[in-house]
């Protein structure tokens, strides 16, 4: 496939942090496989994206999540002729970052930690591909592109203000923290808005959450499509076919609109080469205002709706319980972390702290509850989930 001239070029990439040997793979593609091969990626599958150890197999785990953003990502680089195997890594790496029970472990670990600096999920990824992972004999962490981890860094647009993970990792390798990432980064981005949005949607309807009626009620976006769906199979009354076809016009009308933002942005700066989407003071790869003030409906909805529901609601108490707890017993005995972690961990604050976060933030939520047994007592979420 020949790139578009404002793409990614791997062929220019500034390389890695430790030189290696060429491959018959790209960098990038490189960078994607060793993601996938990471532990922390296979962690995804035990991990909350929004309902805690979720009891039915077919709700969205952070790894179901990564991979259906990462679908949607390689189809707009594919579009726009950018480069579809970073694009694709930095779609598949862009949670690694996020502890155990979602957001509610991420609110109790950033209280945990706040007297060390704190904790954020974004720069803990960082960290993740860059110190934690010991796959090589070489030399820490995955040792990705510097590229990949620009846009890891910066795939939410520059960064001004860089907590103490993402800091040490700029500090070992400056990523121009203050400059948008590329066209490649950028659609990553937007990809997990579109999968997040719609596929929250998806699983709110599947837990009884809501009916299809309420959000078209609240959302003339999610109307329009459900009216085109219904007019399209006028004869299909079952809901376990016509949502997931409800799912993909959404996807399918945002993907449309992205690419068309996308083109006019381009054509406005008259993007050349990469330097440009760095430079040009805004991000490029969006939604179209008038959609984007539909998904913002969206969202509002889903954050009444789902995000607050009762059900999921109920769990989020226990959850920052279960954080904090096994923060605070870790940190007051580090001689209670499990495996290599222990003789690893330094004397000093912070370097203690934060060695103990790393492990907390590693944890699966099974594992979590797991470990919270052994070391505090009985968990506090309800006994069905605790297996």
């Amino acid at each position: 496939m020949t790139l578009a001239p404002f793409a990614t070029n791997w062929q220019a990439s500034r390389g890695r942090l430790h030189p290696e040997a060429a491959s018959a793979r790209t960098p990038f593609a490189r960078d994607r496989d060793r993601i996938i091969h990471s532990g922390a990626f296979r962690r995804l599958r035990y991990k909350t994206q929004v309902f805690v150890a979720p009891d039915g197999d077919h709700f969205r785990v952070r790894l179901t999540h990564s991979l259906e953003v990462a679908q949607i990502a390689r189809s707009l680089a594919r579009a726009l002729g950018v480069d579809e195997d970073l694009t694709e890594a930095l779609a598949l790496a862009h949670d690694l970052g996020h502890p155990p029970f979602g957001h509610s472990g991420e609110d109790a670990l950033e209280r945990a930690m706040a007297p060390w600096g704190g904790f954020d999920h974004n720069g803990h990824a960082l960290r993740i591909v860059t110190r934690l992972e010991s796959r090589y004999p070489g030399f820490d962490g995955l040792n990705l592109s510097w590229e990949t981890l620009e846009g890891l860094a910066k795939h939410n647009g520059p960064v001004f203000e860089p907590g103490w993970a993402l800091a040490g990792v700029d500090a070992a390798w400056p990523l121009d923290l203050a400059s948008h990432a590329g066209l490649e980064a950028q659609l990553a981005a937007v990809a997990d808005d579109i999968a997040y949005d719609n596929h929250d949607l998806d699983d709110g309807i599947r837990a009884g959450l809501f009916a299809v009626e309420d959000v078209a009620h609240a959302v003339p976006f999610v109307a329009d499509c459900w009216a085109a769906v219904t007019a399209r199979w006028p004869n299909v009354s079952a809901r376990r076919r016509l949502v997931p076809e409800l799912v993909r016009e959404m996807i399918g009308r945002m993907v449309d609109d992205v690419l068309a933002t996308t083109r006019a942005h381009l054509t406005a700066i008259d993007a050349r080469q990469v330097a440009d989407i760095r430079t040009a003071g805004h991000t490029l790869a969006t939604l179209s205002a008038p959609l984007l003030a539909e998904v913002r409906m969206l969202k509002a909805f889903l954050r009444e709706n789902m995000y607050r529901a009762p059900a999921v609601a109920r769990l989020r108490d226990p959850s920052e319980q279960v954080v904090a707890a096994l923060f605070a017993a870790l940190h007051a005995d580090p001689a209670r972390l499990p495996g290599d972690w222990w003789p690893l961990c330094p004397a000093d604050e912070p370097a203690r702290a934060r060695h103990v976060g790393d492990f907390v933030a590693g944890m699966t939520d099974r594992y979590a509850l797991k470990l919270y047994e052994q070391l505090v007592g009985p968990s506090p979420l309800p006994q069905e989930m605790v297996t």
